[in-house]
């Protein structure tokens, strides 16, 4: 799986419910193939898990690759406030780098790819 693979994504046809731990967090087509392709359902989890922290309709997860991987979640890039920081010590996910945004919509909290916006 490859940047490129996840550019072909715009927009979704349907939002999945991927846990019933987080019932009110859904996946767009995208996000869904990130989480399958990449086996990064435990991603989602972790930004499912700093969902209560976001006082705003939007947020931008990134995971990147440093010394150790770096999680974030904040509210715009460069961020003007931070909702969560996580370190992961290790991890297979396939890319160096991914953002996603986490949109509030009615009563559910949707994770999309940028591409999706």
């Amino acid at each position: 799986m490859t940047q490129l693979d996840l550019s072909q994504f715009t927009g979704t046809e349907a939002y999945y419910r991927y846990s019933p731990l987080f019932p009110k967090v859904v996946l767009t087509d995208g996000a869904k193939y990130l989480a399958e392709e990449a086996g990064a359902f435990w991603l989602m989890d972790c930004i499912a898990s700093h969902i209560p922290s976001i006082t705003d309709y939007f947020a931008i997860a990134q995971l990147k690759k440093e010394k150790w991987w770096k999680f974030t979640l904040t509210d715009d890039l460069p961020a003007n406030v931070t909702y969560a920081k996580q370190a992961i010590e290790f991890s297979d996910f396939p890319l160096d780098e991914i953002k996603l945004y986490v949109i509030k919509q009615d009563d559910l909290w949707v994770i999309l790819l940028p591409s999706e916006y």
